[in-house]
């Protein structure tokens, strides 16, 4: 599918910076452990990146609706750009600085997203929205793929100081890209406080409004819920603790799921398009279909050894990948339809709040349940309640989730006068 000039001037510069920031996510947790040596410490980074991020998102979805997109998308890789060329410049490398440095990259990087999310469906037609995130996605995995390889390898060449100027010079490479996009947006600038509450309290009175939205939401928060602790903390604690691979095998699997991930978007893009929308149960069915097959082959009722274990893990894992892909694409599309452009950041920032709370605190149950129960049990619990959340999803609202509702949503904010489907 062609894209207009528009949306690839957004996605290639949106690529640059991801590759770049990418080299930089590798190569700040090496410098960290190797100046501390602590374990502790890269939490309190991580906790950096983490943290504002869910704080700030229901305001970044504000100003996301409010000021020019393109604009604070163009601002904000400049400044982020700034910021790093100073750190190089003022030799600000300690522990300490690095950490506000953190902060103040998640800030603007958590205000970029929201104009970012908000605008870019924008920027194609309703029947390219699938193909478009499926490529954004697609870009995305490959940033994934190569980015950590150049972060060891510049690291172990250049220290820190060559990774931070090389995000430095991407963040600006992006913003050039980003500059020559065409898109009109009407400025409305925040006067106080209370009209913050007020757009929020709109965003949040539209979702109310909405049984689609609100079906759609409550389905992927329990979704990932269930399923995303486990395949972030449960499957590494299986691999390396119980299964005992190697750091090479551990990344090849890594790369496996990345490797689906992309032939999952391909798909999309070259095949399905905005079909690909109707795949979404089944996509479903299928991944949490392969949590039971894990459970199993982990479980004391197999007896393999561990390179065979290695290669089915493999196959899974690409196959997983595309499933993964098949899932992601039609909610964030459905999502991205559902949703008025002028409203769009404030609810994406307030789903972005929610999971941001809910996920951590999955991971630390399934962290600490792994301290007591078996992790195929984990497994076992996990895609057994996703089944039957699925199910019921399917049986309830199946007809409301995969049929067109586009129509009917209408109708029904025409009647309420609610705002119209940009």
């Amino acid at each position: 599918m062609r894209f207009n000039k528009n949306f690839w001037l957004f996605a290639v510069g949106r690529f640059i910076s991801q590759l770049g920031w990418a080299v930089q996510d590798v190569a700040l947790p090496l410098y960290v452990l190797d100046q501390t040596k602590s374990g502790s410490m890269m939490s309190l980074f991580i906790i950096a990146e983490i943290l504002p991020r869910a704080l700030l998102s229901p305001i970044a979805g504000v100003v996301g609706d409010r000021y020019n997109r393109k604009n604070l998308m163009v601002w904000l890789d400049i400044v982020r750009g700034l910021l790093l060329f100073a750190v190089i410049g003022l030799n600000l490398l300690t522990i300490r600085e690095l950490l506000v440095v953190q902060i103040l990259m998640t800030i603007m990087g958590t205000f970029f997203g929201a104009a970012t999310g908000a605008m870019y469906p924008d920027l194609v037609t309703k029947e390219e929205l699938a193909s478009a995130n499926s490529l954004l996605q697609s870009f995305g995995v490959v940033a994934r793929i190569i980015g950590p390889a150049l972060g060891g390898i510049i690291y172990a060449f250049g220290g820190i100081r060559l990774a931070i100027l090389i995000n430095a010079v991407s963040f600006f490479g992006s913003g050039l890209f980003e500059a020559f996009i065409r898109y009109e947006w009407t400025s409305r600038k925040i006067g106080s406080l209370g009209e913050i509450v007020e757009d929020l309290k709109e965003g949040v009175n539209f979702l109310r409004s909405s049984t689609y939205l609100k079906v759609l939401l409550s389905y992927a928060l329990f979704i990932n819920f269930l399923l995303n602790p486990v395949f972030a903390v449960a499957l590494p604690y299986v691999y390396r603790v119980e299964l005992a691979f190697s750091s090479q095998w551990f990344g090849f699997l890594q790369t496996a799921f990345m490797v689906g991930m992309l032939a999952g978007n391909i798909l999309i893009m070259a095949k399905l398009g905005s079909r690909a929308e109707n795949f979404l149960f089944k996509g479903l069915f299928v991944q949490l279909g392969l949590v039971l097959v894990l459970a199993f082959l982990i479980s004391p009722l197999v007896a393999l050894s561990t390179g065979e274990l290695f290669a089915i893990f493999m196959t899974l894992n690409v196959v997983d990948g595309v499933f993964n892909a098949l899932i992601n694409v039609p909610i964030v599309t459905k999502l991205q339809k559902a949703i008025p452009s002028e409203l769009r950041g404030r609810i994406f920032s307030v789903f972005d709040l929610i999971v941001g709370t809910m996920i951590p605190l999955g991971m630390a149950v399934v962290g600490t349940a792994l301290d007591y129960v078996p992790a195929w049990v984990m497994f076992l619990v996990s895609g057994t309640l996703g089944i039957a959340v699925t199910v019921y999803y399917y049986i309830r609202h199946g007809e409301t989730l995969q049929g067109d509702m586009e129509m009917k949503e209408a109708k029904i904010r025409e009647m309420e006068g609610l705002p119209e489907v940009a």
